[in-house]
C-alpha cells in the first residue's frame, strides 16, 4: 500500500470517540507506541462522541476513569451522583428501590454529559505521548502477516499506518469491522429513544428512575439544577409525532406517560432520536484486529449498560496487550488478541442477555407474567441478595473485575 509517509506502531486505535480515546489514555501507561485515528475534528459540531446527550457511568467505570486520572477532571466539571433508582412497572403493582447504601458506596452511578467525559479524556490524552492522527479517514486497510497497514486520508495528503494491532472502536456501523470481516448480527427492536431533558417542581434527590411502559422502558436520570435527562423508548412509528409536537404537548405526553412521582414537568430541551438495535459480534478478534465497545456490541439503552461495557472492554484489552508487552510477547499475535476476546465473552453476553431479556419481559402486557414481574420487583426490594445481584450487575462489578477496575495502574 503506497503513501507520501509511512509510521509505525504497537497499537492503531481507529475511533476517536469515548471509548476510543479511553483506550488511548490506557495506553498511555504503557510503553506501548499507540496512535489515534479519527476522521471528525475532535471540536467540530459534527463529532457526535462529544454532543451533550447524558451518559449515566456506571460504579466500575468511575473506578476505571479514576485509575487513568481522568475522574477528577470529569468531577470538577459536571457529574450528578445517583444515590437511588425507583424501577416500576406502569399501570401493574411492584416497585424496586435502590440505593447506594445498598451497596456501602458514596454513589451507585453519576450521569455526565458525553461532552464533558470528552473534554477531560481529550485533556489527559494531551498529556500522553499517544499520536493523534484528526482528522483523518481510513480509506484502505490491509492485513499482513506480522501487522496491519492502513492508508489514512489527512488535510496533509495521504499517509501510511503501520501496526502489529489494529482496534476497531468506530461505532455500531463501523467500516473498519465489515472491511476486516468481522461479523455482526444486528436485530432491530423497531423502537425509538426520543432524549431530551426537562425541568422538575421538585428537588431530584440524586433519584433516578426506570418505568417500563407498554411502548418501552422511560428513564429520567437526575443532573444539575432540579433537571431530568429523559431516555423515552417508543415505538418507532410513534417517533416522528413526539419530535415535532409544540413543547407544552410534548411535556403533558411525558407527564401522562411517566406519572406525578417526580413532580411537575417543564421546559423541555432539545430532543435528538435514536433508532434501537441489538448488536452482537460472535467473535469480535480476526488476525491482527480486534473490535470493541459498540463496534463487539450494541444494547438497548434499557440500564444504561452501552458505555460501560465498552470501557470494560477497554480496561481489558489494555491490560491484556500491557502484560503480553511486558512478557515479550506479539500484541498482536493470535493468541493475546484471543485470551482478550475469551476473558470478555461472559461479560458480554451477561449484559446483552440482560439488557435484552429486560425489553422482553417487560414488553410482554399478559396478566399472568405482569403478576410474575410485579412479585419479582417486590422481591428484590425486599430480600438483599436479589438485590446485591442486581447492584453488582448495574454497576458493573460482577464478574472478574479487571486490574483498571481495582485501582491499579498499567505499570
Amino acid at each position: 500500500m503506497g503513501g507520501t509517509q509511512k509510521r509505525t506502531f504497537d497499537v492503531a486505535i481507529v475511533g476517536g470517540g469515548l471509548v476510543g480515546n479511553s483506550l488511548a489514555c490506557a495506553l498511555s501507561q504503557t510503553f506501548l507506541r499507540v496512535v489515534l485515528v479519527e476522521a471528525v475534528p475532535f471540536k467540530s459540531d459534527a463529532q457526535p462522541s462529544y454532543s451533550e446527550r447524558m451518559i449515566a457511568l456506571s460504579q466500575g467505570s468511575k473506578r476505571i476513569l479514576s485509575t487513568l486520572g481522568v475522574w477528577p477532571e470529569v468531577i470538577a466539571r459536571d457529574a450528578t451522583p445517583i444515590k437511588s433508582i425507583h424501577i416500576s412497572d406502569r399501570g401493574h403493582s411492584g416497585f424496586t428501590r435502590l440505593r447506594n447504601s445498598d451497596a456501602g458506596v458514596a454513589a451507585l452511578g453519576y450521569v455526565v454529559p458525553a461532552r464533558v467525559l470528552g473534554q477531560a479524556l481529550l485533556a489527559s490524552l494531551a498529556k500522553t505521548e499517544v499520536t493523534t492522527i484528526c482528522p483523518g479517514e481510513v480509506t484502505n486497510i490491509a492485513i499482513e502477516e506480522d501487522g496491519a497497514i492502513m492508508a489514512v486520508q489527512t488535510d496533509d495528503g495521504e499517509i501510511t499506518v503501520g501496526s502489529r494491532t489494529l482496534v476497531v472502536a468506530e461505532g455500531g456501523r463501523s467500516q473498519a469491522r465489515d472491511w476486516l470481516g468481522i461479523r455482526a448480527v444486528r436485530r432491530d427492536y423497531a423502537q425509538t429513544a426520543v432524549v431530551t431533558t426537562v425541568t422538575s417542581d421538585r428537588d431530584h434527590e440524586n433519584r433516578a428512575y426506570e418505568r417500563f411502559t407498554a411502548s418501552g422502558p422511560l428513564a429520567l436520570l437526575p443532573t444539575s439544577n432540579k433537571r431530568y435527562a429523559v431516555v423515552w423508548t417508543v415505538e418507532s412509528d410513534q417517533a416522528p409525532a413526539l419530535m415535532v409536537q409544540p413543547d407544552a404537548d410534548f411535556v403533558a405526553a411525558l407527564q401522562k406517560r411517566f406519572g406525578d412521582r417526580a413532580g411537575k414537568f417543564a421546559d423541555p430541551g432539545k430532543r435528538t432520536a435514536y433508532p434501537l438495535s441489538l448488536i452482537r459480534v460472535p467473535n469480535p478478534v480476526a488476525h491482527r484486529s480486534v473490535a470493541i465497545g459498540n463496534a463487539a456490541h450494541v444494547t438497548h439503552p434499557v440500564a444504561g449498560q452501552g458505555f460501560n461495557l465498552g470501557l470494560r472492554d477497554v480496561a481489558v484489552l489494555a491490560e491484556v496487550l500491557h502484560q503480553a508487552a511486558r512478557d515479550g510477547r506479539d500484541v498482536g499475535s493470535e493468541s493475546v488478541l484471543k485470551s482478550y476476546a475469551r476473558l470478555r465473552r461472559r461479560d458480554t453476553e451477561r449484559t446483552l442477555a440482560f439488557t435484552d431479556g429486560l425489553i422482553r419481559l417487560f414488553a410482554n402486557d399478559h396478566l399472568p407474567l405482569a403478576f410474575v414481574r410485579g412479585i419479582g420487583l417486590i422481591a428484590v426490594d425486599v430480600f438483599p441478595f436479589f438485590k446485591r445481584m442486581l447492584l453488582r450487575q448495574t454497576m458493573g462489578l460482577a464478574g472478574r473485575v479487571p486490574q483498571l477496575g481495582r485501582g491499579i495502574p498499567l505499570e
